[in-house]
Formats: structure tokens, C-alpha cells, sequence
């Protein structure tokens, strides 16, 4: 199985240009091709990565951003040093209020955009994986609304269940525009989508 899974992603095409490239990841060309879709991150924008380990996510919003921007990649997992003095790193769980706090401090409160392709520690059993999946997306939906600016985006990996709709439609009411979307690089047997949202809507209430 091992062996099998092995060549598997040495023969992913996504996973030789990742190399070739020097991408940490080949999930680096879903947000890469997101973006080029939607248009998420701009230069000298300030964008959060959370669940960013091993850094590839971080790599693209980088590119992005140029030396005008901040990125600051959190994760409960050690992410190895990119050469950007415009990148941060926090080690921590981001589920917590601790790790939330020194987020704020560091960007000094708000961010452009909000990326996620964290995935919850899956069992295997498809309906709690999607329970695990939409409570981790509830925490990063939190925090969007105390640091996402006002016409921010957000970018959200999901796996798909029956919590799935109800989800999509919380999230319409935050954004101007919200689009649900597998990128060409996602596996075509995974269950995930990604979802982007587009012009977020300040809380009534902040």
C-alpha cells in the first residue's frame, strides 16, 4: 500500500512540477490556480495561512504579495524558514485564543485575506471526517470575522457532507460573492472543495 501510494505521487504531475519548482508542496498549485481564477491575493496585501505547514500555501501567497506584503503562516506542526523577511511563523494550534492573539499582534489586527487548506486529524470514517472538517472551518470562519478587513477574501478547503449546504449558505451571507470550486491539481477521487469568498461583509455587530 505504502509502495503503491509512493509511486503514486511520483508519478503526479503536480508533484514533479512542485519539485522542479521548488514548491514545498504540490497543493501549491491549487491556490496558485485559484487564484489565478478569482484573483484572491494582490500585491502588498496581508494574508493569513492558517494550517500552513509545510509551507507551500505560504510560498504562493509570497509570490503574490511581493516585498510590499506580510504572510504569516500558523500551524501546530514545525514550518521550516522561507528566505521572505516578509513571512512569519507561528507555531500553535490557531484553534486557540492564544495563538489567535499573537496572530492579531503581529498583523497588526486585520488581513487582506484569510487561506486555509488545513484538514482535521481524519479517522477514516467519512461522516465524522466532515463533522471534524466543518467545526475546524467554523473556527477559521470566527476568525475571519475579527481580522478579515472589510472587503477581504477568504479561501477554505471542506469536505463534502451533509453539513455542506449549510455551510455555503452561512458563508453567502458574509461575502459579496462566494464560489465553491475544485481546482484541475485536486485529486479527482478526493472529496474536497475549496471555496473562496470574495468581498466579506463587516459584522453588523464589530
Amino acid at each position: 500500500m505504502g509502495s503503491r501510494w509512493e509511486m503514486e505521487r511520483k508519478n503526479d504531475p503536480y508533484y514533479k512540477r512542485a519539485k522542479a519548482n521548488e514548491y514545498r508542496s504540490r497543493a501549491s498549485y491549487k491556490l496558485k490556480q485559484l487564484d489565478k481564477k478569482y484573483r484572491i491575493i494582490k500585491k502588498g496585501d496581508t494574508v493569513v495561512d492558517l494550517g500552513a505547514a509545510p509551507g507551500g500555501w505560504s510560498q504562493i501567497a509570497l509570490e503574490k504579495v511581493q516585498e510590499d506584503g506580510i504572510v504569516v503562516g500558523v500551524d501546530l506542526n514545525r514550518i521550516k524558514p522561507l528566505p521572505n523577511e516578509n513571512y512569519y511563523r507561528i507555531r500553535g494550534d490557531f484553534t486557540s485564543q492564544e495563538v489567535q492573539n499573537k496572530i492579531m499582534k503581529l498583523i497588526g489586527g486585520k488581513a487582506k485575506v484569510i487561506v486555509s487548506d488545513a484538514s482535521p486529524s481524519l479517522s477514516g470514517i467519512r461522516d465524522i471526517d466532515h463533522l471534524r472538517s466543518i467545526d475546524l472551518i467554523n473556527v477559521v470562519i470566527d476568525i475571519g470575522d475579527n481580522i478579515l478587513e472589510e472587503h477581504g477574501n477568504i479561501v477554505i478547503k471542506v469536505f463534502q457532507g451533509p453539513e455542506y449546504k449549510h455551510l455555503i449558505e452561512k458563508l453567502k451571507k458574509k461575502f459579496k460573492i462566494l464560489k465553491t470550486t475544485k481546482p484541475p491539481s485536486s485529486r479527482k477521487k478526493s472529496r474536497e472543495m475549496y471555496i473562496v469568498g470574495i468581498g466579506f461583509k463587516k459584522p453588523k455587530n464589530n
